[in-house]
């Protein structure tokens, strides 16, 4: 339910507003920009992109989510994993093509993706990443981004976004870090843990930010030699920022956008759900793709990155009080009085110290627990998991998500293959009907009776014939066959061909078949189907008038 009643006149919601909201608005924004700062450069850092990118991305594409999404709690900007994401398609562009060249490209066909995903209200692509296959993407990429920033901490050259490519790197340039990046790199990791474990007050909020700017202080002071920095920021300048129009730069980085937007748009929807579920609160999954396709397009044309909603940055806005998407107006603002007046300041951060900033970030959400309630629950969707998982660390996220949505759809089509199609009886003295392996029940030995469990379409109805003769070889004496259809919620025209194919074999062998608890739209489909013209059986509003019924 809406925080402000929008029938109201616009004085009168602005009005509301300010005494009922503004205050915790500006608060949530304040804290959030305090974290987004430090990660706006380390994930562009982590993505292979000036870190003026990840600054950029940060200031339109929250104002564009903002206009057109619905979540009150969702910070739209850089991502880790999608930083990662970004790395190994950038590698696919065309030879001659600047990484920033590219990444302009990459978030424009995100940004149109997403934005023709809506305008076709295609918001079900959700369902093709399954719970596992999200899960073990997540786990693979964050391991495989802190085991990236790993050199970057010690001052070391080797680099790479997998572990093979980590380790081909660290034979060619040598395992030897620097040691003045070194004690940057841990001793911000060990502030960065401490301050974690402080209460969760706004001054605590603030510590990742603290840490930032004391190792830019030491940075400044000590100048020691041989000690990476950021470097010097351009001057803010959002002026318009046309991608490039080569047409082999498009179709290269394709296949790359296409699956940062399908994990872009199916991450932050599941962030904004939870969030919103905490309040009792709704969003609208085709705003969700308008917002984050404006976000992107926004992205494209003002110098930034592919962007997304973060979980800990909107997690975070969500416990500091944001209570409209006003907040993310106010942190476009107050990341652009930032980039004007911190660029000197920034530019003197030494990279170790984001190095510490991104392993803490991802390794912060890290848990094994949902392998082990998989292997419990289901053991095909564990070594799903950790396929993924491995895939993710060991090959390219390309070839985790292709095999993670491939092999979800074949867990799908193998269940959903045969139908579940139960053999029930009659619980004495009531007109229930319950399955014969899990009750106590009374059978008819002239009537079968059997309930489908599942609608039948084209993935299953082929078998509907092979089942029922299954069961109807173990009872010989069976004259009429009486289906209870109240699980059904649909049917296609592969499911009206098995069950006409049912009739017509029952028929064959001197047995009727009838029908039992058929929904209205179940019905409605059958008719047009023409069912009246072949079907001999009668249609029954309750099962336990179906059993009573004799000829």
């Amino acid at each position: 339910m809406p925080l402000i009643d929008l029938r109201l006149p616009l004085r009168q919601r602005v009005r509301h507003y300010v005494q009922a909201c503004l205050k915790d608005d500006l608060v949530a924004a304040l804290v959030v920009s305090v974290l987004l700062i430090p990660q706006s450069l380390a994930y562009a850092m982590l993505a292979g992109l000036p870190p003026q990118v990840g600054l950029y991305a940060s200031l339109l594409p929250p104002l564009l989510y903002a206009a057109l999404g619905s979540s009150p709690f969702l910070n739209v900007g850089p991502v880790a994993v999608l930083a990662l994401m970004i790395l190994q398609t950038l590698q696919l562009a065309p030879a001659g093509v600047s990484p920033s060249e590219a990444a302009l490209v990459l978030a424009a066909e995100v940004g149109l993706l997403l934005g023709a995903a809506a305008l076709l209200r295609l918001d079900a692509l959700a369902a093709l990443l399954s719970v596992p296959v999200l899960h073990g993407f997540e786990t693979g990429a964050t391991l495989a981004i802190a085991a990236s920033q790993l050199p970057v901490l010690l001052g070391a050259k080797a680099a790479g976004a997998t572990l093979p490519e980590l380790w081909t790197s660290a034979q060619a340039h040598g395992f030897d870090g620097h040691a003045v990046s070194a004690a940057f790199g841990v001793i911000a990791l060990v502030a960065l843990v401490l301050v974690r474990r402080l209460p969760k007050r706004l001054p605590s909020r603030m510590a990742p930010l603290a840490v930032l700017l004391a190792g830019v202080a030491f940075g400044w002071g000590l100048d020691p030699v041989g000690l990476a920095r950021v470097g010097t920021l351009p001057p803010l300048a959002l002026g318009l920022t046309v991608p490039r129009l080569d047409a082999d730069l498009w179709a290269a980085l394709l296949p790359g956008a296409a699956l940062i937007a399908l994990l872009g748009y199916v991450s932050s929807l599941a962030v904004a759900e939870s969030l919103a579920r905490r309040v009792g609160q709704r969003v609208f999954p085709r705003r969700e793709l308008m917002g984050l396709a404006g976000a992107n397009i926004a992205a494209a044309l003002t110098g930034g990155m592919p962007a997304a909603a973060s979980f800990s940055r909107s997690v975070l806005m969500s416990d500091a009080g944001s209570r409209s998407r006003m907040t993310g107006v106010f942190v476009a603002a107050l990341m652009g009085v930032a980039l004007l007046t911190l660029s000197p300041v920034l530019a003197w951060c030494p990279k170790p110290v984001l190095a510490a900033s991104i392993i803490v970030a991802v390794l912060s959400g890290l848990t094994l627990q949902p392998y082990r309630e998989a292997w419990r629950y289901d053991r095909a969707e564990a070594l799903l998991m950790m396929a993924v998982t491995l895939l993710v660390l060991g090959v390219s996220i390309t070839a985790a998500l292709g095999l993670g949505v491939l092999a979800a759809i074949a867990l799908l089509l193998k269940r959903s293959a045969r139908p579940h199609v139960a053999l029930i009886g009659r619980i004495a003295g009531t007109e229930h009907y319950r399955n014969v392996e899990r009750y106590q029940v009374e059978l008819d030995p002239e009537v079968l009776g059997l309930r489908i469990d599942e609608s039948l379409l084209f993935l299953n109805g082929r078998s509907l014939a092979d089942v029922v003769q299954a069961h109807l070889d173990t009872h010989p004496s069976t004259q009429r066959v009486l289906l209870q259809m109240s699980p059904v919620n649909s049917i296609d025209f592969s499911g009206l061909s098995a069950l006409k194919e049912l009739h017509d074999a029952l028929a064959r062998q001197g047995r009727r078949l009838d029908l039992s608890e058929v929904k209205g739209p179940v019905i409605d489909r059958l008719k047009a189907g023409g069912w009246d013209h072949w079907f001999r059986g009668k249609l029954f509003l309750s099962h336990h008038q179906g059993m009573q019924d004799r000829p």
